[in-house]
């Protein structure tokens, strides 16, 4: 994939003052407030540790107004500097005078956390467009302190938000290596792709699917669609079966906008019907057992809750034969044991292929790590709804957003912009809100030195 985006290795950070974007977004005890994982807080950190030689402020959300898990981002400052082995100085505030205090005080090296963005109304109400870099309190006042700006969240770049576009007209936005790492692998599935090549879609994001189907049969990207879960009941009704009433009410009730999903499968059916391939047998619950059913069988009046022994074994000779494998969404109800096994096997056969494979999604994140073949996947992605949206050739705010900025940068219009308008902030009085070694600390006696919140083991 041709690169039309800057990555930190095309600027010098070095000395500079960079507001980084990240994805800390994790589950939580509602009850404690605790962490429950931090696998985004570890991928992030591997990219912390590439920006040497700058004062780093870091910007995040977590979760979304009215969910029992939109927390303070307190906690997720803990866990990084654990994993990071060095503070993290937490501000609870995100453009205030107390965190553009604590950014004017950052010395080369060290890191702050500011306040959840979601906390602060323009990153949710506000519509970006034009005229929002000049409107907008969060760039306002964060754009004159800082001389760069980092998207590392590609997890969150089909988020049209201040915190993830905002700053493109106003300064050198550049992809993290999270980002970057994201764009060129799943720029291999969609660009000079090695054949043969084979998309498996399943789960219950049926539009996203075909979107995706559509994107990569008209680009000649794919050469086979392996239908699985409820995007295979989709297409199994456009081949004309009824799944009997049970299914097709779920559908309806499930699928936004159901009827419309619908007529876009059967026209994408109509137009390869060749390459999309439906499961040939299926799997029942009855009273919690597991039943198979062939196509003859049909209509049922049990749910469907996975594909069939047949259906499996034959999927799986066209994923281990192929060269390139795409693949997002479970084959079926996986967190039940008894309707685990089209899931579990569909992985198990990308693992075993002698393929580039490229997996997206939380659901598929968690059956990988389960069956034990994580490491058997050339590229995992760190975005469910990204992933499938930048795989289906919808255009991405955040990814438009670093395009457009490399643009800007090439044409000198930054240096242009600042000259103009000769970005001036006086700090206000400033006191120390964190321990830090005193002036002159030499690099090992600040090996010593403790911060003043305690790190957690957890």
């Amino acid at each position: 994939m041709a690169k039309d985006f800057l990555t930190i290795e095309d600027v010098d950070l070095r000395g500079k003052t960079v507001l980084m974007r990240v994805d800390l977004n994790s589950p939580i005890n509602p009850a404690t407030g605790k962490l429950l994982g931090d696998i985004r807080i570890r991928e992030h950190a591997q990219s912390i540790k590439r920006m040497k030689g700058c004062r780093l402020v870091l910007i995040a959300h977590q979760s979304r107004p009215g969910k029992a898990d939109f927390v303070s981002l307190n906690e997720h400052a803990k866990r990084l500097a654990h994993i990071l082995r060095k503070p993290v100085h937490f501000i609870d505030d995100l453009f205030g005078s107390k965190a553009r205090n604590a950014i004017m005080g950052l010395r080369i090296g060290e890191i702050l956390l500011l306040e959840n963005v979601r906390f602060y109304s323009e990153e949710v109400l506000v519509p970006v467009d034009k005229n929002t870099p000049d409107r907008s309190h969060i760039v306002k006042n964060l754009a004159p302190l800082v001389d760069m700006f980092v998207n590392d969240a590609f997890a969150t770049s089909h988020r049209g938000q201040i915190s993830m576009t905002g700053f493109a007209d106003i300064m050198p936005m550049l992809a993290g290596p999270v980002m970057a790492h994201e764009l060129n692998s799943l720029g291999k599935v969609l660009e000079d792709v090695e054949k043969p090549s084979v998309a498996v879609l399943g789960g219950l994001k049926v539009d996203d699917s075909i979107a995706v189907a559509k994107n990569m049969l008209e680009a000649g990207t794919v050469d086979t669609v392996l239908t699985t879960g409820v995007v295979a009941n989709v297409f199994l009704v456009s081949h004309g079966y009824d799944l009997g009433k049970p299914n097709m009410e779920f559908m309806r009730t499930e699928i936004k906008d159901y009827d419309k999903v619908q007529e876009e499968a059967d026209e994408l059916l109509k137009k390869y019907p060749d390459a999309i391939k439906t499961p040939t047998d299926l799997a029942v619950n009855a009273d919690g057992v597991r039943e198979r059913v062939s196509l003859k069988d049909l209509p049922v009046d049990k749910p469907l809750f996975d594909i069939g022994l047949d259906t499996i074994i034959r999927y799986g000779m066209i994923i281990r034969d192929a060269k390139t494998v795409t693949a997002n969404g479970p084959a079926g109800v996986f967190e039940l044991k008894e309707f685990a096994l089209g899931t579990n096997e569909i992985f198990r056969a990308i693992a075993d292929a002698h393929a580039y494979s490229v997996l997206g999604g939380g659901e598929t994140n968690a059956v990988i790590e389960a069956i034990g073949v994580k490491s058997q996947i050339s590229h995992i992605s760190t975005g469910g709804g990204a992933c499938i949206r930048f795989l289906g050739g919808e255009a991405l705010p955040a990814i438009e957003a670093l395009r457009l900025s490399k643009k800007l940068y090439e044409k000198g219009a930054y240096n242009k912009r600042k000259k103009e308008e000769g970005h001036k902030v006086e700090v206000d009085d400033y006191t120390e809100i964190y321990d830090r070694p005193p002036e002159g600390t030499t690099r090992k006696e600040e090996k010593i030195y403790t911060p003043l919140y305690e790190m957690d083991e957890e």
